[in-house]
């Protein structure tokens, strides 16, 4: 069962791209690869409990279970040690990404206080987008009452597309509100 946003894609956004970019061929057009999601927990050293609730609240805005992200190196200022875990990551692909995309654009984004796009700057050169929230609650499956604290996530967007310029165009015509 394909999703509403990836009928969308097939149907209005990859012809319009191929025309746009002048593409023979409908695989050279750029296309989401995967959606990874990450919540990175600094308060995890001192309260394992904190990483706990981070991982139920970063399943319930998948809709798929996270990994634990464990330290890479010990920082002895911070108190850490290697492979503490320090926060939790989900990757999204196939139905699942272009859901959570959709949910993204159209209800999340929209709820943020003075919103008034996101930054066209956060592109990595390779076509890849990256977008901080800073807070959960703007996902309307988050249930305030049982809400703690309120923390902050990223959200990486990869794209099949090479340059920036590719990407940009694709995130554009999938709704990405950008600033003017």
């Amino acid at each position: 069962m394909a999703t509403r946003l990836k009928e969308r894609y097939e149907r209005e956004v990859l012809p319009a791209l191929m025309k746009e970019m002048g593409y023979q061929n409908r695989w050279q057009t750029p296309r989401l690869d995967k959606i990874v999601i990450n919540i990175g927990l600094g308060e995890a050293i001192q309260n394992a409990k904190a990483l706990d609730v981070a991982v139920e609240e970063l399943s319930t805005i998948a809709g798929q279970k996270p990994v634990i992200t464990k330290a890479r190196k010990a920082i002895a200022n911070f108190k850490l040690r290697e492979g503490m875990p320090i926060g939790c990551m989900v990757t999204l692909r196939g139905n699942r990404m272009y859901e959570f995309y959709d949910r993204l654009v159209n209800v999340a984004l929209p709820r943020v206080r003075d919103f008034k796009g996101v930054s066209d700057r956060s592109f990595d050169g390779r076509g890849n987008y990256a977008l901080g929230v800073r807070e959960q609650i703007i996902f309307p499956e988050i249930d305030l009452d049982k809400l703690e604290k309120v923390r902050g996530l990223t959200v990486c967007i990869n794209t099949t597309a090479r340059t920036d310029a590719e990407g940009k165009a694709l995130l554009k015509a999938m709704g990405m509100p950008f600033r003017s």
